[in-house]
């Protein structure tokens, strides 16, 4: 690989200067130096995308020591939960180019970005998730990490094993697939399955095999890696320990709760998300019967002892509680606005966190 050089200034973002004004020496200076802080900044990231072992231009300490360190993965939910640290998200319905930059914008940890109750537009899709990319952002932190982790509930439920659905999605660029409906051990086999390319024969984690289409253009560029370098780290963890892609399966039938520690030992599966509506539905019973809050109880039991992720959906009423009982990645609230009740309810789990600790 050739050795990166600093970039050349860029181009004005404004338009030139009124002929007989020009700017002082201490602003000259002033953006002089912000010139060669950003492009210091820029050379580093590109040396994290290209994989640059050196930079020609020299650095300070701080920032040579800076540079040294390894680049922080791209899923920040996995960072998070290989930390030991809670989650926070929202649903998000309102597929538009405007609402994934405000969601990209916020405090949120996560957003699934809800295909299974609105109406199934990957174009739409395609534009949301580019309105999250944040170029400053980029800039400033020096890494392709987002703040924000964008997952994709799919509307074809486990059971169906639509595997088309979930390719055309992890195509476009999204860090987790969220599959409801999830009843068996074998409906999770077929959505690791669809969510995996086919492995190297030598791989450790050969299986479960791949099924998933390469045609992964589009996602590379998204995640702004080479297509070599996505088709190494677009996998699943914790199956894959590199691996930057997330499965969830949602446990919301009598069924799927029976199954539960098959599905969960399912090799691949990132998460379970407890669905308490449709959970209640199957039991025949009314949301917020003690029936329904001990099959819950059963599913975390499980998840304590498989270690895998637990999540489900809750207001700032029942967050603490819901940390208590072992669930490490809550949605809490949907994308009608961050309303006062989201903020509130990130702001007590995050308060009750440390506390804990």
């Amino acid at each position: 690989m050739h050795a990166l050089h600093a970039p050349s200034p860029p181009p004005r973002l404004s338009p030139p200067l009124v002929r007989g004004i020009v700017p002082t020496r201490h602003a000259a200076a002033a953006t002089a130096a912000a010139w060669t802080r950003t492009t210091r900044r820029v050379a580093l990231t590109l040396a994290l995308v290209l994989g640059a072992a050196a930079l020609p231009a020299p650095v300070a300490a701080d920032e040579a020591a800076d540079a040294d360190e390894p680049p922080p993965r791209l899923n920040r939910f996995i960072e998070l939960m290989e930390a030991e640290q809670p989650a926070f998200g929202i649903f998000s319905s309102n597929l538009s180019v405007r609402t994934g930059a405000s969601v990209a914008s916020s405090n949120l940890d996560f957003v699934i970005i809800d295909l299974e109750h609105s109406p199934y537009d990957v174009t739409r899709l395609e534009g949301y998730l580019l309105g999250m990319i944040n170029k400053r952002e980029i800039v400033t932190r020096g890494h392709l990490q987002p703040s924000t982790v964008p997952l994709v509930r799919v509307p074809a439920a486990g059971r169906e094993q639509l595997q088309y659905v979930i390719k055309q999605v992890l195509d476009l660029g999204p860090m987790g697939i969220v599959v409801p409906h999830v009843d068996t051990a074998e409906d999770a086999l077929a959505m690791v399955r669809a969510c995996r390319f086919p492995q190297l024969r030598d791989a450790p984690d050969y299986e479960p095999t791949g099924l998933r289409g390469v045609g992964y253009g589009w996602a590379a560029r998204y995640w702004g890696l080479t297509g070599a370098e996505y088709a190494r780290r677009a996998d699943l963890w914790p199956l894959d320990p590199q691996g930057e892609l997330v499965l969830w399966v949602m446990i919301e039938s009598a069924e799927a709760v029976e199954n539960c520690l098959a599905i969960a030992e399912t090799p691949g599966v990132g998460g379970l998300f407890v669905g308490p509506s449709d959970l209640a539905f199957s039991l025949g019973v009314p949301l917020g019967d003690p029936e329904v809050e001990e099959a819950i109880e059963r599913i975390a039991e499980v998840a304590r002892e498989t270690g895998v992720p637990l999540g489900t959906l809750c207001g700032p009423d029942d967050v603490e509680r819901r940390l208590d009982q072992g669930f490490t990645f809550l949605a809490v609230g949907i994308d009608g606005g961050m309303s006062a009740r989201v903020n509130e309810a990130v702001r007590i789990g995050r308060r009750h966190q440390r506390s804990t600790d």
